[in-house]
């Protein structure tokens, strides 16, 4: 019996977890892009580090491209590495 009380334990953690909102980018269908620098700013803290997952609502696919984006663009001067606060 011990078994079966701790796996309906076990479950009722996870029941109440909250939805996430549907990815900004998989709404309107479009890539995240190294060259847009005001949207990839949306999507940085104040002092230039990339928002994570949970905060930003991105699925796994389109936080990876914004990671890569948004490091593309700082190669190239678009976007600064690091903000002064």
């Amino acid at each position: 019996m011990g078994k079966s009380y701790r796996k309906k334990r076990y479950y009722k953690k996870f029941k109440s977890r909250r939805r996430f909102e549907e990815c900004q980018f998989c709404k309107e269908e479009k890539e995240p892009d190294y060259k847009d620098v005001d949207r990839l700013d949306k999507y940085l803290y104040e002092t230039g580090k990339i928002t994570s997952r949970k905060i930003n609502s991105n699925c796994a696919k389109h936080q990876r491209r914004l990671a890569r984006a948004v490091k593309r663009a700082r190669f190239l001067a678009l976007l600064p590495f690091v903000r002064r606060v």
